[in-house]
């Protein structure tokens, strides 16, 4: 087996694209010590961790993905339900569109069957405190106005990080502004990781000389082909919006050359964050993005080569 750290970007549904190229990394004897995520990208990453702690095959992923019914995730408030003016009466109620609850109790469910509750359960038993977990997400905090890397960042909240939910801390970091209602933790109001950094492959970087590598995996077309979203309709256009300032955070390092050196880029064009309403066509479609998208970076990746040019270093002696 090869080891690999993995990053995974938010993209709302088209997570599933995130599924396909996991699978195919890890028919490629890819294993994953440390994964993070935001958003879509955290609930696959939580869904990889547990899975290993668990002992059992990353296949798995392709079966939950498959009987998972992602219309459910539009969990309306009651006030959501009023025709006409529910929805503006949700966001003003309860700050979003959807409760965000079906989320919260599917992983529960289904990290629990894998033994996972906490981060407690996910320990790896390494030095120093940030490689003491398996798993890393994100959130942004509107109070404090701060990324939140739970569960790096929990012990500022006066909370323990192994007595921690994996699957509030996921379901705080895919709460879209005005789509999803915000999780309140300590006083604070989290929300989707993606506002401050939808893409942070930088988190587990040790300097000049990792032990292995980290891969991304992003959403979104390779730097200089821009993907094109289809806007429709004042909630869209909203979206849009947000998406593009989501997009725009983590600029400065996404486009640099030794990132993207390191990043899989699953296109995921026609398909919203929120069509949740997705067919089982278009399901498999992004499933097989990801999958053509990671065997097309296999087939060129070279690591001594990555330390070379982007580390300045040889990978001799360097366990990979």
């Amino acid at each position: 087996m090869t080891r690999a750290d993995l990053v995974c970007e938010g993209g709302g549904i088209r997570g599933i694209g995130l599924v396909g190229a996991v699978h195919a990394l890890a028919a490629a004897g890819y294993t994953f010590p440390r994964v993070a995520g935001s958003s879509a990208g955290a609930i696959v990453a939580s869904m990889v961790a547990a899975l290993q702690a668990a002992g059992e095959p990353l296949s798995r992923l392709d079966e939950l993905a498959q009987t998972i019914d992602y219309s459910k995730f539009a969990d309306p408030t009651l006030l959501t339900r009023i025709p006409i003016v529910g929805p503006a009466l949700s966001l003003a109620a309860n700050d979003g569109l959807y409760k965000g609850d079906y989320l919260e109790n599917l992983l529960t469910g289904l990290l629990g069957d894998l033994g996972v509750k906490t981060f407690g359960d996910l320990r790896t038993g390494e030095e120093p405190q940030r490689y003491a977990w398996s798993l890393v997400v994100t959130a942004s905090d509107l109070s404090r106005r701060r990324l939140v890397r739970i569960p790096w960042d929990l012990p500022n909240y006066g909370i323990d990080p192994d007595e921690f939910s994996v699957a509030r801390a996921v379901r705080a970091s895919s709460a879209v502004p005005f789509a999803f209602e915000p999780v309140q933790v300590s006083g604070a109001t989290w929300v989707d990781g993606g506002l401050l950094s939808n893409f942070p492959v930088q988190l587990f970087d040790r300097g000049n000389r990792p032990g292995w590598p980290t891969f991304g995996i992003r959403l979104s077309a390779p730097p200089g082909k821009p993907p094109t979203h289809k806007i429709r309709g004042p909630l869209s256009l909203a979206f849009g919006a947000l998406e593009t300032l989501i997009s725009d955070q983590d600029a400065a390092y996404v486009d640099d050359p030794c990132t993207v050196r390191r990043t899989i880029f699953v296109p995921s064009d026609g398909v919203g964050p929120l069509d949740f309403d997705i067919s089982a066509a278009e399901r498999d479609a992004l499933y097989q993005r990801g999958l053509h998208a990671a065997d097309e970076f296999l087939a060129t990746w070279d690591y001594p080569e990555f330390l070379r040019v982007c580390r300045g270093e040889t990978a001799q002696d360097v366990d990979v």
